[in-house]
């Protein structure tokens, strides 16, 4: 093993990595800071890979570290603004057309929207969970962050009082809606569906705070399984009031559904299988009962002690934080194609030759069952450079076929012998 760790996992590299990521890296920097890459050839093999990623002849790993709207700012040298990207949508074209004429320069494709939104072909907004339990979404440091309803027990009783108590149909529905949905309809315009939903630890510890969650399931447990109960009715409530809306019945409803629940980390595995399991159990038990169905699960967090109870969930889908090692998801989810495990920050950061390397440690991991979309372990930050998707691209394309025990190949020769 080589001495060289991983500053975050401190998991080892074998040393032909370390040789194979100093290699790329030095004729990246040699070739005007772009990694070679038959870019046609990439984007080829990656509409084939993506489509079945435990394919046993897919051409290539598929790549998922796709770069978004949060790094126009650094690309482009200017001044982060996410609520002028959000709200003003000319602007938001307009950078994204200056973004994807650098992005098909360097990778081969223009990454972003440039379609302008026929506002005339939108369905008025619906409300929330978060607006059935009262809890207010603000707009703070570039985000929108979802405030607290309840802060002591007896807050929370009257609280879940109150959403008990609502029609939820009337309470989602904005006035006027039967009238655009019949407008809209009439169009071809069909209503949205609700299929994923912030994590139920990450929704209660905002509505209710995470310490407070804590303390209640330990102290208050029977009130802590009727807030994860209320949470479950409602969000199935909503669910069926906007497949009924779309006109689905709940035989004929589209199936699948996705969590996003960072969060879940802080609980143990006994409180998290007394309040947060129920709810995701719930939701899948009604929307995704076929093992084809999605059974999505993102949690960029320490949350590897929890993979004994998500493995019972059946997920076949995960993105998971960069703490965790593909080896160690696989064991336990046999089934699920994994979006990772590249850390955020050596994507944002750029740090060339950690790329590589971590490409090299999580494909090798997957090489005996495959199933691995080469993704970052949560989210794309802004400052991740289209030189570094570059370089994933150019990594998955010249070194992919050798972890996958076809041969090293010679660096800047695809080989596949």
């Amino acid at each position: 093993m080589s001495e060289r760790m991983s500053q975050v996992t401190m998991t080892p590299y074998r040393s032909e990595h370390l040789v194979m990521a100093r290699e790329l890296v030095g004729e990246m920097r040699a070739h005007d800071g772009l990694a070679r890459v038959d870019i046609e050839q990439f984007w080829a093999d990656q509409a084939v890979a993506v489509q079945d990623p435990f394919g046993k002849d897919i051409p290539q790993i598929p790549l998922g570290a796709i770069l978004t709207g949060e790094c126009v700012y650094d690309e482009l040298g200017i001044p982060l603004d996410m609520w002028r990207y959000e709200h003003d949508l000319e602007w938001r074209l307009s950078l994204n057309k200056a973004y994807n004429d650098k992005a098909e320069r360097i990778v081969g494709r223009r990454l972003l929207s440039e379609e302008p939104i026929d506002l005339d072909r939108q369905f008025p907004g619906t409300k929330g969970l978060h607006d059935v339990f009262d809890a207010k979404n603000v707009w703070h440091d570039q985000s929108w962050w979802l405030q607290q309803s309840a802060r002591t027990p007896d807050e929370l009783e009257a609280l879940l009082d109150r959403v008990e108590g609502r029609d939820i149909r009337s309470f989602i529905l904005p006035d006027g809606w039967d009238r655009e949905k019949k407008r809209l309809m009439g169009m071809g315009v069909e209503p949205p569906l609700y299929r994923g939903q912030r994590g139920p630890v990450t929704f209660a510890t905002s509505v209710y705070g995470p310490e407070n969650l804590i303390f209640l399931i330990i102290e208050r447990p029977d009130l802590a399984r009727r807030f994860s109960r209320v949470i479950l009715d409602t969000m199935l409530e909503i669910a069926r009031v906007l497949d009924e809306e779309a006109g689905y019945t709940p035989e004929t409803a589209p199936h699948g559904f996705s969590f996003c629940d960072d969060n879940c980390c802080l609980l143990s595995p006994d409180m998290y299988e007394l309040f947060g399991y129920p709810v995701i159990e719930g939701m899948f038990n009604r929307y995704s009962p076929a093992p084809s169905d999605t059974r999505y699960q993102h949690s960029d967090s320490a949350m590897g002690h929890l993979l004994p109870l998500l493995a019972r969930l059946r997920l076949n889908g995960a993105n998971f934080g960069p703490t965790l090692m593909v080896d160690e998801i696989r064991k336990h989810l046999p089934d699920a194609v994994i979006y990772g495990q590249l850390a955020p920050f050596t994507y944002c950061r750029n740090e060339e030759e950690n790329i590589v390397l971590e490409f090299l440690r999580d494909a090798e991991m997957a090489r005996p069952m495959r199933g691995l979309v080469f993704a970052t372990a949560g989210s794309i930050n802004n400052g991740t450079r289209l030189s570094s998707m570059r370089l994933v691209m150019a990594a998955i394309q010249r070194m992919g076929y050798g972890v996958w025990g076809m041969g090293y190949g010679v660096l800047g020769k695809k080989c596949r012998n």
